[in-house]
């Protein structure tokens, strides 16, 4: 199999794929706090949500989808929405190899480009290597909710991390949907700049 990595922006026809790297993180893991495995259904209709106001990458090694990243809504109310909340799923086979490092920072860069200001994200504890990747992108650690989430018989913490995008301003703009800004010069520049460090062994496989 060509062994090339790339990333692009996720289409419909990779829902099952995607769920299938997710599925081992509800069911063996305590990273998701789900207990179920979606539906296709339910996924499909989850990325359609995502992707209408954020991006959602995927990593392919040759044409098999290996890891994806993602942005989601952290809040609903109206103050929130310059501040989404970010996500990371690898398949057990590609973990600690710059992958997650590279999805992350395409991801920032795209938020960043829309106009967002802050990005979070939440580990249920205990996992110290998610804890120290967040570490390594930046993220500042902004407190625990202790015992929030019970599964697999044990109440767990999860500990939030935040990450500046931008400087924040007066008035800031309204962040701009995926389909404002997913064919402009700049943006794509961002997907073709990953791609760029994935071919040149940024990524170590």
């Amino acid at each position: 199999m060509d062994n090339q990595l790339t990333i692009r922006l996720i289409t419909e026809s990779d829902a099952s794929e995607v769920l299938e790297i997710y599925k081992p993180y509800v069911l063996d893991t305590i990273i998701s706090f789900e207990y179920e495995v979606p539906t296709l259904e339910e996924y499909l209709q989850r990325i359609k949500t995502h992707t209408a106001e954020y991006p959602w990458l995927v990593c392919l090694q040759g044409d098999k989808i290996i890891g994806f990243a993602y942005a989601s809504k952290h809040r609903y109310r109206t103050a929130y929405q310059w501040s989404p909340e970010s996500t990371v799923y690898l398949s057990p086979e590609v973990h600690r190899k710059g992958i997650a490092r590279i999805l992350y920072a395409t991801l920032f860069s795209m938020l960043r480009y829309q106009g967002y200001f802050n990005v979070y994200a939440g580990v249920g504890l205990p996992n110290e290597k998610s804890v120290g990747f967040h570490k390594a992108a930046g993220f500042e650690e902004i407190g625990i909710f202790r015992k929030v989430g019970y599964k697999h018989g044990h109440w767990h913490d999860t500990h939030w991390f935040q990450l500046h995008l931008a400087e924040h301003i007066q008035h800031p703009p309204i962040p701009k949907k995926m389909k404002e800004v997913e064919n402009e010069v700049g943006f794509q520049a961002i997907l073709a700049l990953a791609n760029e460090q994935l071919k040149n062994g940024n990524a170590i496989f």
